[in-house]
Order: structure tokens, then C-alpha cells, then sequence
């Protein structure tokens, strides 16, 4: 079996995609003995210089994921000057692209990564959402971008989710006369806590449809109107101790609730 040759990855970012190629293609040969250089953040010509002389030193070979064309078309001149076969892993799949539909490339390094990063924020803030949901561990309070409140079938679950979808941790809390709300909701500042607010009648019918839904008698005391008048009598109490801002839910669809929290939620943002 002959001797495999050092790879030299090189990357104008952190160089996780050629790598994961290069070992891709190394695993066919069943040889553990591949050894990989990885050359992260080359970002002028003068590395390349430097990782083509180490490559001919050793016969290697290079695996290259560069973005931007003059540095492209540097690699590869200086690895046909030195008899280097250097392997362009992006560059022909982008000109292909580009060829298509005619658009211009970025030409960013590390696209890709903020993409992955920006999917992993969303992924945790929807994790975050579900540990937090209806108030059953209060720690998250104080761990949340946003704390919504509000008294029983205010869509704070369903707004807890879409806004998660937008990479921010949200923890809600609902409110019951007969149990104090945990402290930490108090200790919350009072532009990150957002109350939702339904009118009694209108919260009435989705109670008395999610108890016939349920197959349950709508003559509960949950679906009773002075019952509701009551939670939202404490509600206000609520709220107004906190003096968070309030949001009618009553006739808004979730994405319409979740851009006023957004829009509130940015400008306070800016002013810090």
C-alpha cells in the first residue's frame, strides 16, 4: 500500500468545510494514517506562497476553500508553477451558480458559519421557549429576553414559539388569583416583560371551545365570565406593580401580537 500524501486544507475562513471533505474522500482509502494541515484565515497571497512551498516540500497535496477570485486564481498559478495539484473545493459550484441565475457571489469568508451559528441561536432560543413555557420553572424569568404574562388561553405558548423562531428566549407566565406569581417576575425589567390582555367575552368562547374540544362540560367555572372578570381584574393588578407594557390580544392573530413585541422589544434595544 503506497504512502498517503499531507493535505494541506486552506481556508480565507476557519477552513470546517474543506476539512470534512478532504476526510470524506480520505475515508474511502481505509488508511488512518492521512495527515491533514489545516491552514485557517489565509487572507493574502503571502500564504499562499507559504502553504504551497510546505506542500512541495513534503508532496503534498491542497484542498482550498477561498472565496474571493483573486486569491482563486493565485492558488492556482502558484501551485501550476511549483507542480502542485491544489483542489478547488467551492469555486467551480459558485461559477456554475453564478452562470445560472446571473447573480454576483458575496464573496464573504465564513458565510456558512454565521448560517450553522445563526441556526443554533434559533434552535436553543425554541428549547428555551419549551423548558420556560406556563410559568413551571420560574429561573428561566430572569434568563429570558421577554416574559409574557398573561391569564389562562392568551396565546402565550403559541407567541412564546414564533418569537423563539426569531432567535429570543422567551419564558411565560400565567396568572391565577389564587397563586402569587414568583418573585422573580418583579425583578424583571419592566421593558422586557410584556402582559396580554383579552377581553372577557372573547376569552370566554376560546374557553368554552377548548373544554368541548376536551370533551369536557363548557359550564367549568374556567369558561364561567365573572370567573374571567375576576383573572382579569388581578391581571391589571398584576401589571400595573410590574408597569410593563400591555398588548390586546383580543381580535390580533399571533404574528400580528409578536410585531408589536418585537417592535417594543428593538427600540428599547437601541436605547441602552
Amino acid at each position: 500500500m503506497g504512502k498517503m500524501p499531507i493535505i494541506y486544507v486552506v481556508s480565507d475562513s476557519v477552513g470546517e468545510t474543506a476539512e470534512l471533505v478532504t476526510k470524506a474522500a480520505t475515508s474511502q482509502f481505509n488508511n488512518g494514517d492521512v495527515k491533514i494541515k489545516r491552514f485557517p484565515y489565509v487572507e493574502d497571497t503571502s500564504h499562499i506562497d507559504e502553504v504551497v512551498a510546505l506542500a512541495k516540500m513534503d508532496n503534498g497535496l491542497i484542498a482550498y476553500t477561498l472565496v474571493k477570485p483573486n486569491m482563486r486564481s493565485y492558488m492556482i498559478e502558484v501551485a501550476n508553477k511549483e507542480n502542485i495539484f491544489a483542489y478547488d473545493i467551492i469555486g467551480p459550484i459558485m461559477d456554475q451558480i453564478q452562470s445560472i441565475c446571473g447573480n454576483e457571489p458575496l464573496y464573504e469568508p465564513g458565510n456558512v458559519r454565521k448560517l450553522d451559528d445563526d441556526y443554533f441561536k434559533k434552535i436553543e432560543a425554541i428549547e428555551f421557549a419549551v423548558k420556560y413555557d406556563d410559568g413551571r420553572d420560574p429561573r428561566g424569568i430572569l434568563k429570558a429576553d421577554i416574559v409574557l404574562i398573561g391569564v389562562s388561553r392568551t396565546s402565550k405558548t403559541p407567541l412564546s414559539q414564533y418569537l423563539a423562531h426569531k432567535r429570543l428566549k422567551v419564558a411565560n407566565v400565567p396568572l391565577v388569583p389564587e397563586v402569587d406569581p414568583p418573585e422573580e417576575l418583579f425583578l424583571v425589567p419592566p421593558e422586557k416583560c410584556f402582559g396580554l390582555k383579552i377581553s372577557p367575552e372573547k376569552l370566554n368562547n376560546i374557553r368554552r371551545e377548548r373544554l368541548i374540544s376536551l370533551g369536557l362540560s363548557d359550564s367549568a367555572s374556567y369558561a364561567n365570565i365573572e370567573r374571567i372578570k375576576e383573572e382579569i381584574t388581578y391581571f391589571d393588578k398584576i401589571v400595573e406593580q410590574i408597569k410593563c407594557p400591555v398588548i390586546d390580544v383580543t381580535n390580533k392573530a399571533v404574528e400580528e401580537t409578536a410585531n408589536l413585541v418585537l417592535n417594543h422589544y428593538r427600540r428599547n434595544l437601541l436605547k441602552d
